[in-house]
């Protein structure tokens, strides 16, 4: 799925079978790629709509990323035509907007637990066990489960230029997470439930040295996994939803981290679980984001045109690659890039979700899915 999945501490060497197992959150990243036209493209980019501000003056003017000393770099912030992922200045926030933030979210987690998590009030249930009736084997079940979020989530997705013109972008925001969530939520709790019930192929628990590798390799995959999130506002749809085209931070590394997020995750898991179901799952999950990766540039060219062409040459899907061969230089001071409250929200939410573990697996097993 094109998603986030979860840390776990089920990476644990004292048994064979761990008492806090592998789990995903939320199998599918909701891509964060908003819209905009190519008439658009060199206006200034609204971060925050009550402050509009240029990305290029921005540079100009002393950007918080290299100071003027850095101009000799060969790709300076002079000459980028994307956005500076990741950016967040406190002082243009608005307490307000956070305060409608933390509503929005109670309200949508609360819709979401009345309508389709209870298994007395939500059709949860019901939808898992129409699509369990279709096999006896939990591996065809996931892998179902994958291609029905999958289906929706990037139909959406693709249909979001036409969609955003007959209802509006927040509106269509608000119906895209509507309809993925709850099928989201199927899906990992399903694997949840069902992680251990397929056919055991290895077993490598017991390794001390994999247990550290697989632990370090989730941790390192949800700094991939998570720059679609880089504005929650927009996420939640107090700022109006956009397009973006990012271009600094995780992005010099490679232009799709989702996707190379979730094949550092499916692999890490699938080898400490080692059974049929993790191997179906992964198959699923990794599919979806390498459609991702071919929609996802498809929709940016579309949108960015030659300003996306541009992005494309000094970038690379595989990690790395791009600054291998020369194409893209990295600043002497590239590590402030991800000195930024985005990237320390998301380790904090990595290690949080990691020692909530339990507390996870006890409310999926309490669903019956």
């Amino acid at each position: 799925m094109a998603s986030s999945l979860v840390l776990s501490s089920a990476f644990s060497s004292v048994t064979r079978r761990p008492s806090i197992p592998v789990q995903p959150l939320c199998p599918i990243l909701i891509p964060s790629f908003q819209k905009s036209t190519n008439s658009k493209f060199f206006r200034p980019i609204h971060l925050f709509p009550s402050n509009y501000v240029s990305f290029s003056w921005k540079i100009s003017t002393h950007s918080s990323l290299r100071s003027d000393a850095d101009t000799n770099s060969s790709v300076s912030e002079e000459s980028l035509v994307g956005e500076d992922s990741a950016a967040f200045e406190l002082g243009k926030q608005k307490m307000l907007s956070w305060i409608y933030f933390s509503v929005i979210l109670g309200v949508v987690l609360y819709v979401l637990d009345v309508a389709w998590i209870d298994n007395s009030t939500g059709y949860g249930k019901l939808f898992i066990d129409a699509v369990s009736g279709l096999s006896e084997r939990h591996e065809a079940v996931m892998l179902i489960l994958i291609f029905i979020f999958a289906t929706v989530h990037s139909g959406l997705a693709s249909l979001r230029d036409m969609g955003e013109q007959l209802i509006g972008e927040r509106p269509y925001r608000v119906l895209f997470a509507g309809v993925s969530l709850p099928l989201a939520v199927s899906t990992v709790v399903y694997f949840i439930n069902h992680r251990y019930d397929g056919v055991q192929l290895w077993q490598l628990q017991s390794s001390v040295a994999v247990h550290q590798l697989v632990w370090l390799s989730n941790f390192i995959s949800f700094f991939f996994l998570y720059p679609s999130t880089f504005n929650l506002l927009e996420v939640a749809a107090i700022d109006k939803p956009k397009m973006h085209l990012w271009e600094t931070g995780i992005m010099r590394i490679t232009r799709h981290p989702q996707m190379v997020g979730q094949v550092i995750w499916c692999l890490a898991h699938t080898i400490w679980i080692g059974n049929s179901v993790a191997v179906a799952a992964s198959i699923g999950l990794i599919g979806h984001h390498l459609f991702g990766v071919w929609n996802g540039d498809r929709r940016l060219a579309k949108r960015y045109g030659e300003g996306f062409e541009a992005v494309k040459k000094r970038t690379s899907i595989v990690p790395f690659a791009a600054i291998f061969d020369g194409r893209q230089k990295l600043p002497t001071d590239y590590y402030k890039e991800f000195l930024r409250l985005p990237y320390f929200s998301i380790t904090a939410l990595t290690l949080g979700v990691y020692f909530a573990h339990p507390l996870l697996q006890a409310a999926s097993s309490r669903l019956h899915w």
